[in-house]
């Protein structure tokens, strides 16, 4: 009898599934994918828009050996086990395994589990069932709209401004950035004044004047004030009031990309690689375990075994007045709910019983995901604040203050959230109801623009609006970064000038299609065709229908970039020497091209730094058209290996990439570590 074969992705995840499974089982990796739309066709689009849109698909580069092996076992297995992640992706990549394989309805199933712990395979396995059409129908059309979109409208760009590339969600999250930079251009900043009572153990502000609020805009009014004021006030009125403060619910993508960035001064692709690693399993002391659930959720749903055993420890570790209730999500729109929240796969496998066994950054992501999901399941904490109304000469002055009569949730999450007591002195055992305060005080302020966005609050407003998906988060940051179309100036996107001349010729065309609403509009009918409620091919023709038009207006209606002159001439014919875009970068040619095809060449510089860690050449200094330096293997174009920052010839501890220095800062050149 030949055995099972059973097919995931991560070669990572082979190991500790093929343990829980045993040896009746066979357990290979794809690897990822294995194939993509191919650039035959109208525009290199790779499918046929006069047939439904039908995809034409080739095989990754390099997965031709991969897909090889596969079929080999496959003669050799009885029957074949799809296990790629539990999300659309994961159900196109099972498709793509299922018609490369040649395997038919009879010797394949489909298995799914959001976690990779020996009870969670195992029952899968029981829960086998056949590929879902529609969600794959729901990420080809996904696919097919970004590679439509993409080449079209990036071939546009190069053409008409000196950007290399837009995107369906990229150039929204730009025009989210571009906007709010012009909304701070244009903010005027207004002036006022606080005036605020220092006493021995608190202070006291200004809020009203006769019992209505009052605002105060120059020092003249200020000054006014305070010469109608004394040091003498009385206590008009306290009021105490118990509040619960909830915990929050446990991650999702988004939120933890979010708290990530705001706690650990993580990347948004820094935390979806730790969460990677720590998902497809950790070598522990006497077992190989994913330490959380699938990373890619948009979902706030905790399972049932979950919740009971979180229970149990929460009234072990801390009593059972820190248990709480279960939150229940209140957003229902772009929510796909496909599986759960992240949380750990075990509430017994606490951060420091597992912290042997993980690098710093899988230390600090995993704590960060525990006590987020364990403090979600526990009592809110009961905050007492009180707040004091004090008279001056009709005008009226606030203090308040809190104290934590009750941690509950905190006891676990403390580290996170800043919550202190701010504790008033007792004014209703005051003999007097007059209070003398030490001195009063006048302050000028002007209000403040909108701050920028960071990859946090991108992310969120993002998420917020319902464009992309929890899983294309990280790309789109990282894109329009490397795109050089924004800087990060105190971790804070800024839009360069390329930045804003992308932004404004995509609106000046394409503002109907390139904007929140058509894009969150796009995801419903994402999610319709993943719930069979739409035709695939049909919201692909309903969109080329409004999008092919624009395009062809946009080529005949936008000036296209004229190449920018060097100051020398052509040896060849005279003419002026320009700056022109490559596939490898910028070069020198001939502005008089095609009838002339002078390329300038430039002599090699052989600064060696260091050798190469992808061959056996050597990294050495080396200038591009404009005279920036990088650089690069000597071996080029056999090797493409090159950096912008020095290399120092050290490998990464985190990742084994590359060091580099830049302004006496060592840095890996792949992974957000720095020495």
């Amino acid at each position: 009898m030949g055995k099972k074969l059973v097919i995931v992705e991560s070669p990572t995840k082979v190991k500790s599934i093929g343990k829980y499974l045993g040896s009746d089982y066979v357990v290979s990796s794809s690897k990822g994918h294995i194939r993509d739309l191919s650039t035959k066709g109208q525009y290199g689009f790779g499918v046929d828009i006069e047939n439904n849109f039908k995809p034409d698909y080739k095989t990754i580069k390099g997965k031709k050996k991969v897909i090889d092996e596969l079929k080999k076992e496959v003669k050799n297995a009885d029957k074949v086990y799809l296990a790629t992640d539990p999300d659309r992706e994961g159900e196109a990549i099972s498709w793509h395994l299922y018609d490369c394989l040649g395997l038919n309805e009879d010797n394949y199933s489909r298995v799914v589990f959001n976690e990779i712990t020996k009870n969670s395979v195992i029952e899968a396995f029981n829960h086998e069932r056949k590929i879902d059409k529609n969600l794959v129908n729901s990420q080809e059309t996904r696919r097919i709209l970004d590679r439509i979109i993409g080449f079209r409208l990036s071939k546009l760009i190069q053409s008409k401004t000196d950007g290399s590339s837009a995107g369906r969600v990229q150039s929204v999250a730009l025009k989210l950035i571009v906007d709010k930079e012009r909304e701070i251009n244009a903010f005027k900043a207004d002036e006022y004044w606080t005036i605020t009572a220092d006493f021995k153990d608190f202070t006291a502000d200004l809020f009203e004047y006769k019992h209505k609020k009052i605002e105060i805009k120059t020092e003249n009014e200020a000054n006014e004030i305070l010469n109608k004021l004394t040091k003498a006030f009385e206590i008009e009125s306290t009021d105490k009031k118990l509040k619960n403060k909830q915990s929050k619910p446990p991650f999702t993508t988004s939120t933890l990309q979010q708290e990530a960035s705001n706690k650990l001064k993580f990347s948004s692709k820094r935390t979806m690689r730790i969460a990677q690693s720590l998902y497809e399993g950790i070598d522990l002391a006497n077992e190989t375990v994913g330490l959380i659930t699938y990373m890619r959720t948009d979902s706030i749903r905790l399972a049932s075994e979950f919740i009971a055993s979180s229970y149990k420890y929460i009234e072990g570790k801390y009593g059972k007045e820190y248990t709480g209730k279960v939150k229940i999500s209140k957003k229902t729109e772009n929510v796909q709910d496909a599986h759960e929240a992240i949380r750990p796969t075990s509430i017994e496998r606490t951060p420091e019983s597992v912290k042997p066994y993980l690098s710093d950054e899988e230390f600090k992501l995993y704590r960060l995901i525990y006590y987020r999901a364990l403090a979600s399941l526990m009592a809110p904490a009961k905050i007492e604040g009180t707040t004091a109304i004090l008279n001056n000469n009709d005008y009226g002055f606030k203090a308040t203050g809190s104290v934590i009569v009750f941690d509950g949730y905190l006891k676990a999450y403390g580290d996170y959230e800043s919550t202190k007591d701010n504790i008033l002195p007792p004014f209703d055992t005051y003999n007097s109801k007059v209070i003398v305060s030490n001195d009063i005080t006048k302050e000028q302020h002007f209000t403040q623009p909108p701050a920028r966005y960071t990859e946090a609050t991108l992310i969120k407003k993002m998420d917020e609006l319902g464009i992309g998906r929890p899983s294309t988060y990280a790309t789109i940051v990282d894109n329009i970064k490397n795109r050089g179309y924004v800087n990060l100036i105190e971790r804070k996107f800024s839009p360069t000038e390329i930045g804003f001349e992308v932004n404004d010729k995509l609106q000046e065309c394409f503002s109907h299609l390139i904007n929140v609403e058509y894009t969150a509009n796009m995801e419903t009918d994402l999610d319709k065709i993943a719930e069979g409620n739409e035709i695939w091919y049909e919201v692909l023709e309903n969109f080329y229908k409004e999008f092919e038009p624009s395009v062809k207006e946009a080529f005949d209606k936008l000036p296209k970039k004229e190449a920018e002159q060097t100051g020398e001439m052509c040896p060849e014919c005279g003419h002026p020497l320009v700056i022109r875009k490559g596939k490898y970068g910028p070069f020198t040619a001939c502005s008089n091209f095609p009838e002339c095809k002078y390329i300038k060449t430039e002599e090699k510089q052989e600064k060696i730094i260091c050798d190469c860690p992808n061959c056996d050449g050597k990294i050495v200094e080396k200038k591009t058209r404009r005279g920036k330096i990088f650089y690069g293997c000597n071996n080029y174009p056999k090797c493409k290996t090159a950096y912008w920052d020095k290399p120092t010839g050290e490998k990464c501890p985190e990742c084994g990439n590359m060091l580099t220095e830049k302004k006496d800062q060592i840095k890996c050149s792949s992974c957000d570590y720095i020495k």
